[in-house]
């Protein structure tokens, strides 16, 4: 089969388009033909080495969570996933014509969305809905800050908290702000505003997907006792605040991906995709996305 490996930590040049083994599958999974994948900040972050202390990679690796496509075959232990079933997961080595993934991670594919439209799910729907549910756990009532809410985590999250009951105040560039509005929410924030941030204060949680400077400005404006929840890490200088730091990792959940997903296939919400490009055109891919200023996900087509 074909597919995107890496034999050195580096640039976008370490990726190579090319023949290898078609991966072999165990008795609880599911040898899966990929039809779409998408690019994350992870990606480059594992290809650069950026993330190797925490996520070290057995060189050489094949990169890709997102995973969209079709049943091939299964293992014996599995059932309820016939040959041709259009599946979804968040999964790993999915830069490839084929993957495997464990049965337990599989979630169907809405009837409503193409693979392409499910490819740029997994990662960033189960990221955002998680920054909610598992590390801030707000209570109805409660008004959370998300940072970066136009992007694919910070859109999710912004859904989220929503049907939680939450007051959500939307943290985006000042040029964004009229974008953000259009994610009805109860306020826009201009968090690279020093006035705007400094009218902010007693949050009862900060949902944090921008990190650095940024959230180290905004933790002066979370009350005592509240909580932020963070997809980057704890930020320098949360323990000089009286607050509960959650930062995690986004983990597998088939049942809630297929609820995000239909959420999408019914326009509660979006996951906007900026292009569609072929997975052998992957050095130019992760070079745009990595560049920044790509309004959505790149989709990746084997």
């Amino acid at each position: 089969m074909k597919a995107v490996l890496l034999h050195a930590y580096g640039g976008p040049e370490q990726l190579k388009y090319e023949d290898t083994d078609k991966p072999e599958y165990g008795d609880k999974e599911v040898l899966v033909k990929v039809r779409a994948t998408s690019i994350n900040p992870i990606d480059y972050k594992l290809r650069s080495g950026a993330a190797k202390a925490r996520m070290p990679l057995d060189l050489p690796a094949i990169l890709g969570r997102d995973l969209s496509g079709e049943v091939v075959e299964t293992g014996r232990d599995v059932t309820g996933f016939p040959k041709g079933m259009r599946v979804m997961a968040l999964a790993n080595g999915t830069y490839a014509e084929f993957t495997v993934a464990k049965a337990d991670v599989l979630s169907p594919i809405p009837d409503a969305l193409s693979f392409e439209q499910a490819a740029a799910l997994p990662l960033v729907t189960l990221t955002g809905a998680q920054l909610i549910e598992r590390a801030v756990k707000p209570k109805a009532g409660q008004t959370i800050l998300i940072t970066g809410a136009l992007g694919s985590v910070g859109r999710t999250a912004v859904h989220v908290a929503k049907a939680h009951g939450v007051r959500v105040l939307a943290g985006v560039r000042a040029s964004e702000k009229q974008e953000a509005a259009k994610l009805n929410v109860d306020g826009v924030v201009a968090i690279d505003s020093e006035e705007e941030i400094g009218h902010l204060h007693d949050l009862d949680a900060i949902a944090d997907t921008v990190g650095g400077a940024t959230i180290q400005r905004l933790l002066k404006s979370i009350k005592k006792g509240g909580t932020l929840g963070s997809v980057l890490g704890e930020p320098e200088g949360a323990k000089n605040y009286d607050i509960h730091v959650e930062a995690f990792m986004a983990q597998p959940d088939a049942s809630r991906l297929y609820q995000l997903a239909d959420d999408v296939a019914r326009h509660q919400f979006t996951i906007p995709i900026a292009r569609t490009m072929k997975l052998q055109e992957i050095q130019e891919a992760h070079r745009l996305a990595e560049k920044g200023g790509v309004q959505g996900k790149i989709i990746l087509v084997p």
